[in-house]
């Protein structure tokens, strides 16, 4: 990692996506989308999408821009298309959450907001498949966390293509026809290749890179590894492409038991391999982002817990929701904030410090931050995610707005943090600014 280029974008990708977590944290705060109103209201899918696309989606291509060619030991191929996608993106979400306030008839004009973001959306992701893909085509054989990467990738090109076909049906053209079941059978395939495939997927991939990389645990692969990989991608395939031609074709219904079957045990052998990376460290005193990481674990196995006791009670349908927020802010938003906690450090040292390493005394990454002063804000965080779930499960709207209130207080503050680390807050003046260095820029990354 140290030799490795730093991504130009990388932070704009970074600020993006937390300014989309904030909106959609305030969102809830005031009460618009879920639960104060339906499911399928327009409001709850400008929440939804802002959390899935503005800030889950754009960190991940944002991190695997800057990791992805540390993963293949290849430079990234194709960096020219870094930008344009941001901005297909950002206007692709943009077009799509005015298309949904046409829906709800909060936004009057004739202007065509959801063909136009079933453009856009799909362009900016296809750019960033079309890198990153590249990119991982030139490091084979692929290492283990690239693999789940690359599987990441292929549900998010299933997630788009799903995506398009719903901009296309609210927009009036039913282009598979009336008879099929959009909310019962599509609409399921879509949050699966979504939250399933394409983030979960990515993220169990790149904490297999960051957690050795920042505690100093072994990396080596290992079968439970591969066990996690092979059964996830099993899972996966049974549930976006089985279980749908077994429905159709009116088969016994095993597949969906059989996916769950896979999913248990890539959870089971992952939680193997956490617990190796952990006891296994060299690293003796965990720094706050693995400590913090924790909770994200623990909320994606309380995931797999709800997910689990809600089928056997048949009560999956009427709290969906109160599981995918689950999964979406504890386990995917808080290893997203308890990882931004150390990689935007650790690329501010690299970009400000890296230049003159051996050559001139520096401040450690850990001085780049304040651990005791934000170790509350994460506590604050998990304690908001659990609380709003139990509101969510019990139907108490207002908890759950006072609870993602304690959420949002603790994103403001950990984004905070992020900006005084960019800036260079947290070190001491004497050792700030050495001859050869310069105060890095607060969203764009000097190339070196």
């Amino acid at each position: 990692m140290m030799g490795a280029a730093l991504s130009r974008w990388t932070m704009a990708y970074f600020a993006v996506a937390l300014a989309c977590l904030l909106g959609a944290q305030a969102m809830m705060v005031m009460g618009l989308g879920y639960p104060a109103t339906a499911v399928e209201d327009p409001q709850t899918l400008i929440l939804v999408h802002t959390v899935t696309i503005g800030w889950l989606s754009l960190l991940m291509c944002g991190a695997l821009f800057q990791f992805v060619p540390v993963l293949v030991a290849q430079p990234l191929i194709g960096a020219g298309m870094v930008l344009p996608a941001l901005v297909s993106l950002l206007a692709g979400l943009v077009s799509l959450l005015a298309g949904f306030l046409q829906l709800s008839g909060d936004l009057e004009t004739g202007l065509p907001f959801l063909p136009v973001a079933g453009i856009l959306l799909p362009l900016g992701f296809g750019l960033a498949v079309v890198v990153l893909g590249r990119t991982l085509l030139r490091g084979r054989p692929l290492p283990l966390p690239a693999r789940f990467v690359a599987a990441g990738l292929v549900c998010l090109v299933a997630t788009a293509a799903i995506g398009v076909l719903f901009a296309l049906l609210l927009s009036g053209l039913d282009v598979l026809g009336a008879e099929v079941d959009w909310v019962g059978e599509v609409l399921p395939l879509h949050v699966t290749a979504g939250f399933g495939g394409w983030l979960t997927m990515t993220a169990i991939g790149v904490s297999y890179r960051l957690l050795p990389m920042f505690m100093l645990s072994p990396d080596k692969e290992r079968i439970t590894g591969k066990a996690v990989l092979w059964s996830s991608c099993s899972a996966l395939a049974l549930v976006l492409v089985v279980v749908p031609l077994e429905r159709a074709l009116g088969g016994p219904g095993i597949a969906w038991h059989a996916a769950c079957l896979a999913m248990l045990v890539a959870v089971v052998f992952y939680g193997v391999d956490l617990v190796f990376f952990y006891r296994h460290r060299k690293r003796r005193n965990i720094e706050l982002n693995s400590r913090s990481a924790i909770g994200a674990f623990a909320a994606l196995y309380l995931s797999v817990a709800l997910l689990v006791g809600l089928v056997a009670t048949g009560t999956l349908g009427q709290n969906s929701a109160a599981l995918i927020y689950l999964v979406a802010f504890g386990w995917l938003s808080g290893l997203g904030l308890s990882q931004l906690y150390k990689i935007v450090p650790f690329l501010t040292w690299l970009e400000c410090y890296g230049p003159v390493m051996g050559r001139k005394p520096t401040p450690r990454v850990q001085d780049l931050v304040v651990e005791k002063r934000d170790m509350p804000w994460f506590a604050l965080y998990f304690a908001g995610v659990l609380a709003g779930t139990i509101a969510l499960l019990a139907g108490m709207p207002d908890l759950f707005r006072l609870a993602a209130l304690a959420t949002l207080c603790a994103t403001v503050a950990l984004v905070v943090e992020m900006v005084l680390v960019r800036r260079l807050f947290n070190v001491s003046v004497a050792s700030r600014l050495p001859e050869g260095t310069s105060r890095p820029r607060l969203f764009l990354s000097s190339a070196r």
